[in-house]
C-alpha cells in the first residue's frame, strides 16, 4: 500500500489526514525501521507493507468504534505502538496510556510520542496483570484495546478490568474469532462483559481475513481478576 492509496483508502472511511499528519506517518515509518536494527520491533518493514499491515491495519479500528469523541483509550501491550500510535495520529483528541511489558519498547514509543509531537500520552512499563490491578487504572478507561496478542478468553482477563462500566474493550484479531468467541464466552461475562458486535472484513490488496470484537462492559469485574502474571495465558477461564 503506497502512501497515495493509504490516503485514499482511510479517506473513503471518513478518515481524512492533513499533511502534518501524513508526515508523522513518515517519520513513524523511518524511526521504526531505524530502531529495528537495534531492537527486534516487527518482522515487517518493507515501506508498503508497513502502512498496509501495521498503519492502515491498527486504524481500521476507527471504521468501527468513534475515536473523534474526547475519550481515555488504553493499548494493552502495544509491542511497537500498533495499533495505538496510528490511531493517535489520526484522532489526536484521544487521551492515550499505552503499557506494555518491555521496557526498550517503551524508550522507543517514548521517543516516538516526542518526535511526533504527540499530547495527552502516558506510556507505562507493566504487565497487564499488574497494571490493572493499580487502582488509578482499574475501571476507569472508556475503551481498552489489544491487537492480535492472545485468545479472546486470555485477552479479556487482561484487558476488562481496566474498563469502566458502561465502556468497552475492543479486540483486534486475526481468522479464528468466531471459534475465540465461543471458547471465550464464560470469560467475557464473568469478568462483566457482554459481546456487543462482531466485524469481519479483508485487508486490500492481500486480502487477508480480520476481524474487530467490541465487548460493553456491563457490570464490575470481581476484585480476584486478572490473575497473577501468566497465569491467565497458562490456564485460560474455562
Amino acid at each position: 500500500m503506497n502512501i497515495e492509496m493509504f490516503q485514499t483508502s482511510l479517506k473513503e472511511k471518513g478518515v481524512q489526514l492533513s499533511e502534518k499528519q501524513l508526515a508523522q506517518f513518515d517519520t513513524y515509518y523511518r524511526l521504526l525501521v531505524e530502531w529495528n536494527d537495534k531492537m527486534n520491533l516487527t518482522a515487517i518493514t518493507e515501506k508498503e507493507e508497513v502502512y498496509l499491515k501495521h498503519f492502515y491495519d491498527s486504524v481500521t479500528a476507527g471504521f468501527y468504534y468513534d475515536f473523534n469523541q474526547h475519550i481515555t483509550v488504553c493499548d494493552v501491550g502495544a509491542g511497537a505502538g500498533f495499533p495505538a500510535i496510528p490511531l493517535k495520529i489520526c484522532f489526536p483528541n484521544i487521551r492515550l496510556t499505552v503499557v506494555d511489558s518491555l521496557n526498550k519498547r517503551i524508550g522507543f514509543l517514548q521517543h516516538i510520542v516526542d518526535e511526533l509531537g504527540l499530547e495527552n500520552v502516558s506510556l507505562y512499563h507493566d504487565r497487564a496483570e499488574t497494571f490493572a490491578h493499580r487502582p488509578e487504572f482499574r475501571q476507569q478507561f472508556d475503551l481498552v484495546m489489544a491487537r492480535a496478542v492472545a485468545r479472546l478468553s486470555v485477552l479479556s482477563e487482561l484487558c476488562l478490568p481496566l474498563v469502566k462500566k458502561g465502556g468497552h474493550f475492543l479486540g483486534m484479531k486475526g481468522a479464528n474469532l468466531p471459534e475465540e468467541v465461543k471458547d471465550g464466552e464464560k470469560a467475557v461475562k464473568l469478568l462483566g462483559g457482554t459481546v456487543q458486535e462482531v466485524h469481519s472484513f479483508l485487508l486490500p490488496i492481500e486480502e487477508s481475513e480480520r476481524n474487530i470484537i467490541l465487548i460493553e462492559k456491563v457490570k464490575e469485574t470481581p476484585k480476584k481478576f486478572p490473575r497473577k502474571p501468566g497465569t491467565p495465558n497458562k490456564s485460560p477461564i474455562q
